[in-house]
């Protein structure tokens, strides 16, 4: 059977719960249980997902654990170089507009590495990125106020990230419920695996490809 010109995912648009949690995290990080699991929309094209992603909402901010599993070798980071690294790529658009092509002052790109940083590089980086062909970007966010956490193991990896409500521009979850959202974990062994729809179509930049994220108590 011939493969489908275009795949499932992008014949529909998703809404995905993400449920409230208070708090949202701790010294040990952000303690996602499964009821904060993440339906793998990557399913529906029969792909076999290796990463275990979770998300929570408070009015602190968002949340967000993925577990990556069934890699033989250590993950590559570099936090100079965190595009080509393996990771967890966050977007976020804080008014959910899936009528625009190219991303405005809402839309956010979040970057989380298990590795990378510190003088031995294997300290967890966490880096806010502009996103390419943005109308207009939002307010730049200082490596320091976001969180990350990470464990690595001889299959794996673990990453807990926290994206604060101040890193957020526009986040009001009272007023705007819904967030337009991505996520991509990019890894050099195992490929992009991506929560909507993934290359070739430009979902790095093009917010009217993401799903949404309805935030629920």
């Amino acid at each position: 059977m011939s493969s489908p010109l275009l795949p499932h995912r992008f014949l529909f648009r998703f809404s995905v719960p993400c449920r409230y949690r208070d708090p949202l995290w701790d010294p040990h990080g952000g303690g996602l249980d499964e009821r904060h699991r993440l339906v793998g929309l990557a399913e529906l094209e029969d792909q076999a997902g290796a990463v275990d992603l979770r998300a929570a909402w408070s009015e602190a901010g968002l949340a967000f654990a993925a577990r990556v599993s069934g890699k033989q070798q250590p993950p590559w980071c570099r936090d100079s170089r965190p595009e080509d690294s393996d990771g967890l790529h966050i977007w976020i658009d804080t008014r959910d507009v899936h009528n625009v092509h190219r991303a405005g002052r809402f839309c956010h790109h979040f970057c989380f590495l298990p590795a990378g940083s510190g003088p031995r590089l294997d300290q967890p980086t966490a880096r806010w990125l502009p996103i390419h062909r943005a109308r207009e970007q939002p307010h730049p966010v200082a490596p320091e106020q976001l969180r990350v956490m990470s464990k690595i193991g001889g299959h794996g990896y673990l990453i807990d990230a926290l994206i604060p409500a101040e890193a957020l521009t526009g986040f009001d979850p009272a007023e705007h419920p819904r967030l337009g959202f991505t996520c991509a974990v990019l890894d050099r062994e195992l490929g992009e695996q991506t929560f909507s729809v993934g290359s070739p179509l430009p979902y790095q930049e093009d917010p009217s490809l993401w799903a949404t994220l309805e935030l629920v108590r």
